[in-house]
């Protein structure tokens, strides 16, 4: 008889844990359904203010959504949405914080690709003076670098080479501000040095033909006139047509100026257009 009262016991106690254990799971399901409601409400409103021009209020409902219910598949894109408006509105620490987190948070999001080219456009629009801090630029490059190695399949990457080529040219651009520095201050070596390093790791750059015409006119002065002509012969193969080839040809003539002069060229880049192949992934959630 006591092992039947136990069994018996042992069995009303399991049928007891066995109905809690499903009416919590229902109440869990019910629980993580009206979490998604409410995500899903607060995102549209976010999105609507987006749209409206509150960005501020935008980005702090869009933190809201996702942290009301981070497991939903929209917690990724309400994360992404808050970094892209604190970038769009020129809040690049605080952009960079948010992206940082997404992907520290949601490492594995199908999204990732666009998180690190928005990095990346951060530290790129929040330089200075790359005269003075590279560290913004170089983290820039790192992250572009990053989209073209990991996935070089995707419109990102293209765009990505394109932004590095601008990194590359304003890298460039110190090294011939620093070169002419030299040049001016009649320091011969080391301005062959910056013009040298223009030539091996920055040969797509604008800055090339004012490197090599740099080189050719240091090497005149100097004396050295076989390498002054070995460098006019290459800018003359290369860039036969430029105004530093014409400069260069003048090297020549005994009555050529030696001062410091500049034929500027630039390149810009479009900020805005970022957010149009990205803006499908918000309207999903209201389909």
């Amino acid at each position: 008889m006591n092992y039947i009262k136990f069994f018996f016991t042992l069995f009303i106690v399991s049928t007891l844990v066995l109905s809690c254990s499903t009416k919590k799971e229902k109440v869990t399901v019910l629980q993580e359904q009206d979490l998604e409601s409410q995500m899903i409400e607060l995102y549209q409103d976010a999105y609507n203010e987006f749209l409206n021009g509150d960005t501020v209020y935008a980005a702090k409902k869009f933190n809201e959504a996702e942290l009301i219910f981070p497991q939903s598949e929209w917690a990724p894109i309400a994360a992404l949405m808050t970094a892209y408006i604190y970038y769009a509105d020129d809040y690049y620490p605080d952009a960079i914080y948010e992206i940082e987190r997404y992907l520290k948070v949601y490492p594995n999001h199908k999204d990732t690709v666009y998180a690190h080219f928005l990095l990346g456009m951060c530290y790129y629009e929040n330089i200075v003076d790359e005269k003075r801090d590279l560290a913004p630029l170089l983290k820039s490059k790192e992250e572009f670098s990053k989209v073209i190695n990991d996935y070089p399949e995707t419109e990102f990457a293209i765009d990505a080479s394109y932004k590095i080529e601008l990194i590359n040219d304003r890298l460039a651009g110190k090294e011939m501000y620093i070169g002419r520095h030299y040049l001016k201050s009649k320091k011969w070596i080391p301005a062959i040095n910056r013009f040298k390093n223009i030539l091996d790791n920055y040969q797509t750059t604008i800055y090339v033909e004012e490197a090599i015409h740099r080189l050719v006119e240091i090497h005149y002065i100097i004396g050295l006139e076989s390498e002054a002509q070995k460098y006019a012969a290459l800018l003359g193969y290369n860039y036969q047509s430029s105004d530093w080839y014409k400069a260069t040809y003048k090297i020549f003539n005994k009555e050529y100026d030696f001062s410091v002069k500049k034929f500027e060229k630039t390149k810009t880049a479009d900020k805005k257009s970022l957010f149009k192949r990205f803006v499908g992934k918000f309207k999903k959630i209201f389909n």
